[in-house]
């Protein structure tokens, strides 16, 4: 093969691959999250593909964490608070819901908007009782309003790649079945 032809072969599949892997195509496949209020009645998916928001969330040992840090992951973020009734209602399917995915590369992160941070959910885990679900804490509000939230509970649902996938405002039973295999489906693991 002559050296004008290897040229030519090599930039076609680098530009093969940058097609694979940008945004437009690595993000969540907007078919796989159509909903249309069958499954969950507030879902609303994202129309074009949009990075998760970058801000900071904290572990309850203080330790710094962001989307990034999950990427390859499915991710279901619920913000929520322990004086909020019908985040606190929605708790326990979110807890069922991260035990019935824990195998499909899905984990669900719920992110507390307590000002009395991790001591105040820790005592609603015990009460409730929480076992598959980290503490996770948003200083400050910042990372919700980064997502442009404004009332609670809400979930974001994020692609393995980073990518929104949709959002809920309200309260999902969220360990049903026809929940977990809209998730599962929505965010690229399978049944």
């Amino acid at each position: 093969m002559n050296p004008n032809m290897l040229r030519a072969l090599l930039l076609g599949l680098i530009a093969s691959a940058i097609l694979v892997i940008s945004p437009p195509h690595a993000s969540a496949d907007n078919k796989k999250c159509a909903d249309d209020g069958k499954v969950i009645k507030d879902f609303q998916p994202q129309e074009k593909p949009a990075p998760a928001p970058s801000a900071p969330f904290f572990t309850a040992e203080g330790a710094e964490r962001t989307f990034a840090d999950y990427r390859g992951a499915g991710l279901v973020v619920n913000f929520w608070a322990t004086w909020c009734a019908p985040c606190v209602r929605e708790m326990p399917s979110l807890d069922r819901l991260q035990s019935k995915v824990k195998g499909d590369a899905i984990l669900v992160l719920v992110i507390s908007e307590d000002r009395d941070g991790a001591e105040a959910v820790r005592k609603f885990y015990a009460k409730a009782n929480i076992a598959n679900l980290p503490i996770l804490l948003d200083n400050r509000s910042k990372l919700m309003r980064r997502a442009e939230i404004n009332g609670l509970p809400a979930t974001l649902l994020i692609d393995p790649q980073g990518n929104l996938a949709g959002r809920v405002v309200g309260t999902v039973e969220w360990d049903s079945p026809e929940v977990v295999a809209f998730i599962r489906r929505c965010l690229g693991a399978v049944d």
